[in-house]
């Protein structure tokens, strides 16, 4: 699938096994990968050295624990660089999730944070160790309790349901307790848990770094109403990425307002929880697709909608991109364009606009940036249309 001769003044594509420390194939730059494939099909770009400066900033700033959400990108490349760099605590929500960090780092410690599980997943995430799980419903307390034989060494979480805030992808519309239920459960779970918990979710792309400082105070008046002592605190995930048109404030501010927060409402002390996931691969993974063909300012590329770019069709954000012309041409200015994936739906379809060279024509390769989280993790085989090649570019 990549070529291994190059012209004389080519540099050497593929790099020395010293230099690959991701087990995918590794390449300088973007260009020493195009240059190499001779396929049909995207191509899935990981960026490892930004995925491990992104989880050095967790490391080091958030006052907590940093659990890698798994669902934001399963590549055993991710998370084979994340184990490395010093993530030791992984969110999983499936037992294949359990199957596949176990495989990769069998010492790793799990919580299984998806507040409703099978019966089955909830035996096996046991029987593998895990001992941390989520819960939103008196339902799903009781399941637990049961498949796991009324074990005494349980760590549970109340996953709560919070007020709206700002984020740009709302999450509290399909999983927490309201705080009647809250309540409720908190004085449930309390004696059938070693550790107690709450967890909550602010949002996906929180762009307000007082969320964490709202979603706090309202986890403190809900402990007041179930006068009940809890063990941990996990502020989840929402950490925000800087796309187009998006500036989230940097990192170390949601780091400093969480410390606040914490310290205010009588947390200092309790174990804290963090759940980053797009905010620890999404820059570090893109994708490079195809010019198939250009109808006016229509683009039709070797992936779409069904494929990774899922998520620049369905959210209201841009995605940046970058082209790499299939030969030189002179700079012809910028123009805005609409993306249409391979497949025969009409619905695969990415509006933006985005904003690229004018020139841009058939045989162009277009790379599709921050699509490191839920990009590859996403995409289908619909329409026979997908691609199995990972790379990896040492920038």
């Amino acid at each position: 699938m990549f070529k291994t001769d190059y012209a004389p003044l080519a540099r050497p594509a593929i790099l020395p096994d010293s230099d690959n420390r991701s087990g995918l194939p590794a390449f300088a730059s973007v260009g020493d990968v195009l240059r190499a494939y001779e396929g049909d099909d995207a191509i899935f770009v990981l960026y490892p050295k930004k995925i491990a400066a992104a989880a050095r900033t967790f490391l080091n700033g958030f006052p907590g624990k940093v659990l890698y959400a798994v669902k934001a990108n399963p590549h055993p490349a991710v998370i084979k660089t994340l184990w490395t760099t010093g993530v030791r605590n992984f969110d999983v929500a499936s037992t294949r999730e359990v199957e596949l960090v176990q495989s990769i780092a069998p010492s790793a410690k799990l919580f299984f944070m998806h507040p409703v599980k099978s019966r089955a997943a909830i035996r096996h995430a046991y029987a593998a160790g895990v001992r941390d799980f989520s819960f939103d419903s008196a339902e799903e307390l009781q399941k637990m309790l049961e498949e796991t034989g009324y074990a005494n060494d349980l760590c549970l979480h109340l996953r709560v349901a919070l007020p709206k805030g700002n984020a740009a992808m709302p999450l509290s519309g399909k999983f927490g307790a309201d705080r009647e239920a809250a309540v409720d459960l908190l004085q449930a779970a309390r004696p059938h848990s070693m550790q107690l918990g709450v967890t909550f979710h602010v949002g996906s792309q929180c762009l307000d770094v007082e969320d964490y400082d709202r979603a706090l105070r309202y986890v403190r008046s809900v402990l007041g109403d179930a006068d009940v002592a809890i063990d941990s605190v996990d502020c989840g995930g929402g950490f925000p990425v800087a796309y187009p048109d998006m500036k989230p404030a940097p990192m170390g501010d949601y780091f400093s307002a969480i410390r606040k927060a914490l310290d205010a409402n009588g947390f200092a002390g309790l174990q804290v929880l963090g759940e980053p996931g797009r905010a620890l691969c999404a820059q570090g993974g893109s994708t490079l697709a195809r010019v198939e063909a250009r109808k006016g300012r229509d683009l039709y590329l070797n992936d779409g909608s069904y494929g990774s770019l899922f998520d620049a069709a369905q959210c209201a954000w841009k995605f940046p991109v970058k082209l790499y012309r299939s030969a030189p041409r002179p700079d012809a200015g910028k123009a805005d364009f609409r993306f249409f994936g391979p497949t025969c739906d009409s619905l695969d379809v990415m509006e933006g606009p985005f904003d690229l060279p004018a020139d841009v024509q058939e045989g162009d390769w277009i790379e599709v940036c921050h699509l490191g989280a839920y990009g590859q993790a996403l995409a289908s085989r619909f329409n026979g249309f997908y691609s199995e090649t990972t790379v990896a570019v040492m920038a």
